[in-house]
């Protein structure tokens, strides 16, 4: 029970003793002392509880600790809290963010100690934290817990693990902003000591933010959040595409039938590539696409010329199979950004209305009705399309181009599509929704065609205003 009824009382000498000197004091009901060797210890100590009373805090009558010391001393570590925090978050989340929480945790945490001595290599504890500490798993009861709660780790992630259970720091130190520094510190760097992407740092900073509101806005255990109080640059990043790399249509084109050049495989990819880029879909959004999401005009002479639609309503990232609910490589999931069940419909062009008529026709779909698996009928593989588009690069580019990040990699087809629906004149909000983004974002992203275009409707404007009518 805590209480203000404190008697601080003089320090007696008791002769014949390792610790002579004992300071004595009341809280309530109860006596308590403690000796010293030194007549300063016991005053240094008398001087501490004289502040706490002082400071109006309240005394705990069972331990005798001033209430600000009794919280401390029953306060959980930072590594406790961030392993409560990863359980909350997990249920709620995808896979990849799943990944990106611990990641982020697991550079963090190694800094936030008390003490370095004993500690094992910087990639055994990223290790341990990374792929044990912080991720979890269901026990056959259904319950989320700990990896290292359900399987018994390695004997170096075990050590580590106990390591820093040890000398992680408790909650109450991060109330001092220098002793949260070196976690921000961390984020910005690799193991190499070598500065990491500005997107990779900012990213891993937004999870230390959002961990540190969960310690003092759900869990109470901080009065403010220490990253308010540091001088923080946050790092540059340059969201706009280079567009430069962006490839053309008449580039897009030859790198697309580059890819149908390539034998059988090269074949049946090319109508994947050809969804990248005439629906500016996102690799994930093409591997997961259906027969039953796409529809065609009638294959007739009358209708060649006539557009398709595509109508979008699942995606499958990929993402070690450790962070997903089924320990598939791939999650499947809705829309990014979009709620579970919503659908994006994409009109589509005649040249990919014919590509995915062919398709249909040579290779037909997957048991479950996907136009594109993998060779083993599961989810197609970034590496394995990587490798097509790496290879049709060679096949068209200069020796020069080559060097340059100029289509490096089959993302740039979607970036190239959209590109060219912004040319083409589209209202921004239209190229947005038929894109999945927001507005904002692609403003974020291809500010540079959209301030073009911007540039050409003033031009119209400013003649019109000149008109004689």
């Amino acid at each position: 029970m805590l209480t203000y009824d404190v008697d601080i009382w003089s320090i007696r000498k008791r002769a014949g003793r390792s610790k002579p000197f004992e300071l004595r004091y009341r809280v309530g009901q109860r006596t308590h002392s403690r000796s010293f060797k030194l007549k300063a210890q016991a005053e240094g100590r008398s001087s501490e509880l004289l502040a706490a009373l002082r400071d109006r805090q309240q005394f705990d009558e069972e331990t005798g600790l001033p209430a600000a010391e009794l919280a401390a001393l029953s306060s959980p570590t930072v590594f406790e809290v961030a392993s409560e925090y990863v359980l909350m978050k997990w249920p709620k989340h995808a896979a990849k963010h799943r990944a990106g929480i611990a990641e982020a945790l697991a550079v963090a945490l190694p800094v936030l100690v008390d003490s370095r001595r004993g500690a094992p290599s910087a990639i055994i504890l990223r290790r341990a934290l990374y792929l044990w500490a912080f991720r979890a798993v269901r026990t056959e009861a259904g319950e989320l817990v700990p990896r290292p709660q359900a399987e018994k780790p390695p004997g170096d992630i075990a050590a580590a693990l106990e390591w820093l259970s040890k000398h992680s720091l408790k909650v109450p130190d991060l109330s001092e902003p220098t002793r949260f520094r070196p976690a921000l510190d961390a984020v910005g760097l690799l193991l190499n000591g070598k500065r990491a992407a500005e997107n990779t740092e900012r990213r891993k900073r937004m999870v230390l933010s959002n961990f540190m509101r969960y310690v003092v806005q759900e869990r109470g255990l901080l009065d403010t959040n220490p990253m308010q109080r540091l001088d923080i640059a946050a790092p540059e990043v340059d969201d706009e595409i280079d567009f430069r790399y962006v490839p053309g249509p008449r580039l897009a084109r030859q790198l697309i039938a580059a890819v149908g050049r390539q034998g059988s495989r090269g074949e049946f990819l090319s109508a994947f590539f050809g969804c990248l880029y005439y629906a500016a879909m996102r690799p994930a959004e093409a591997a997961a696409l259906r027969e039953r999401d796409v529809h065609l005009p009638p294959d007739s002479p009358d209708a060649v010329e006539e557009w398709g639609e595509l109508v979008l309503g699942e995606s499958r990232p990929e993402v070690a199979s450790g962070w997903t609910d089924a320990g598939t490589p791939y999650e499947v999931r809705g829309l990014k950004r979009r709620a579970r069940k919503a659908t994006r419909p994409v009109p589509i062009p005649p040249v990919l209305v014919r590509m995915l008529r062919h398709h249909l026709a040579t290779y037909g779909t997957a048991p479950d009705g996907r136009l594109f698996p993998a060779v083993n009928g599961g989810r197609l593989r970034s590496t394995e399309y990587t490798e097509v588009w790496q290879e049709a690069r060679t096949m068209v580019l200069t020796p020069h181009e080559l060097e340059t990040p100029l289509a490096e990699d089959p993302y740039c087809n979607r970036a190239a599509g959209v590109s060219l629906w912004i040319k083409a004149g589209l209202e921004p909000a239209e190229v947005a929704r038929r894109a999945g983004h927001s507005v904002a974002v692609l403003y974020r992203f291809y500010a540079k065609i959209l301030k073009a275009d911007q540039t050409e409707a003033n031009r119209r404007i400013a003649a019109g205003l000149e008109g004689d009518e």
